[in-house]
């Protein structure tokens, strides 16, 4: 696990795992895969009953790291396409409660964590959410799309993934990408209150009807990662990937300075 996420027990079967990836949170191919990882350990955890996702500061996740596109041949972008896909099935079929506390911004790849949630908290104030992949001149992974379809109704999921633009807060939450919204101040007591109540629930109904009301969207992915069906596998990017990545890296330097 590293330093990457950090886990506190809070006792009663309830635990906080922090994503720590500083400043934003970024996702890049080895962040994806520890998430994925811990996840999958988690799923077997019986002392586990019910866990609070969430970060510090002031971005739950930023998304993909456009640093490391920069980088990325085929073989990484098609590594990348399969872990997006991988980690973001992992957390969307967790078969114990997920409460997402979001602390900030929840941006492509981070909105997505949002969306894997049973129960998710916003705070108050200029949080952004959005799905801008394509201004990054990328198309969505088989997993990242299928959750979208499934979590986002017809307004939200053609306003986010076609214009690529971001919402507010109040808009996420009337688009039922949030389910309340809280107090910065109050964002952590209210996830585990709502953590202890799903705790409640008998574990072994509550991992059957998630599975049964998931299955569809589920069973579609893993059959797309086992036998390597997504068709951007082998051809993520685009000629315009790089060129867009790059004038979003030089106007984040611009307004930093």
């Amino acid at each position: 696990m590293g330093d990457l996420l950090v886990e506190e027990d809070l006792g009663d079967g309830i635990r906080v795992l922090k994503l720590n990836r500083l400043p934003v949170n970024a996702l890049d191919l080895n962040f994806l895969r520890v998430i994925e990882k811990h996840f999958a350990a988690l799923e077997n955890d019986h002392g586990l009953k019910a866990l609070v996702l969430t970060a510090d500061g002031k971005t739950l996740s930023a998304g993909m790291d456009l640093k490391s596109i920069t980088t990325l041949d085929v073989d990484g972008q098609r590594d990348m396409v399969d872990a997006f896909s991988k980690t973001f099935i992992r957390l969307y079929s967790f078969p114990k409660p997920l409460i997402v506390a979001v602390n900030g911004h929840a941006i492509a790849g981070g909105l997505f964590i949002v969306l894997a949630g049973d129960y998710r908290i916003g705070v108050e104030g200029r949080s952004q959410f959005g799905l801008t992949e394509v201004r990054v001149g990328v198309r969505f992974p088989v997993g990242p799309m299928e959750i979208a379809r499934a979590e986002l109704g017809p307004q939200a999921l053609r306003r986010l993934l076609i214009s690529g633009q971001n919402a507010d807060v109040q808009t996420a939450r009337s688009w039922g990408i949030l389910d309340e919204l809280v107090a910065p101040a109050d964002l952590m007591q209210r996830a585990i209150e709502i953590a202890h109540d799903y705790a409640a629930i008998p574990p072994l109904a509550f991992a059957g009807v998630k599975a049964q009301t998931r299955a569809p969207t589920v069973d579609l992915v893993r059959k797309a990662i086992a036998d390597e069906s997504d068709p951007l596998r082998p051809n993520w990017f685009t000629t315009e990937t790089l060129a867009a990545a790059n004038a979003l890296l030089e106007g984040a330097k611009a307004r930093a300075n």
